[in-house]
């Protein structure tokens, strides 16, 4: 699995999917679409400035709120590689695995990484490292096949694969 690397934007507790991508733009499943709308009522400016591979970091219960696949979907597609929190909402953990967004709960770097740092996620250990300030933090590592599931871009390709 691809480590990540990028740098960050940062959000604090209970960002819940209709601010990850706002109800008014459901009417759409593409994911590109969806992409020019992520962040949009949290960070209006989100999508002008997020490159690929950046990372987001948030504190407590991200993507909280409706079961909707459409808020990792939109994430996924806007290029960032890497979503880290100090807990997300059980049905978004489960979403983001299941189209391929890698993300890890880690209340430390939650707590410690700060807006523009840049940071790189070792999926296989779980390590995250904030090249910014040179501190580590032990994320939970994906169990082997979760890696597969993400690295095939999500479980419906990981079953196809099987």
């Amino acid at each position: 699995m691809k480590d990540a690397h990028g740098h960050v934007f940062k959000y604090g507790d209970n960002v819940d999917t209709d601010v990850i991508i706002p109800a008014r733009y459901l009417n759409s499943s593409d994911p590109k679409e969806l992409a020019t709308h992520c962040m949009e009522d949290i960070d209006p400016d989100f999508v002008n400035r997020v490159q690929a591979g950046d990372i987001i970091v948030a504190t407590k219960n991200f993507g909280c709120g409706s079961s909707r696949e459409h808020a990792p979907i939109s994430i996924k597609a806007s290029g960032v590689s890497c979503v880290i929190a100090d807990t997300f909402a059980r049905i978004f953990y489960r979403n983001a695995i299941n189209i391929g967004l890698p993300i890890i709960e880690c209340p430390e770097a939650a707590a410690n990484i700060s807006a523009g740092d840049e940071v790189t996620v070792n999926f296989d250990t779980g390590v995250i490292t904030n090249i910014t300030t040179n501190e580590t933090y032990q994320g939970q590592a994906f169990p082997e096949f979760m890696q597969k599931i993400i690295d095939c871009e999500g479980l419906v390709n990981y079953i196809n694969q099987k």
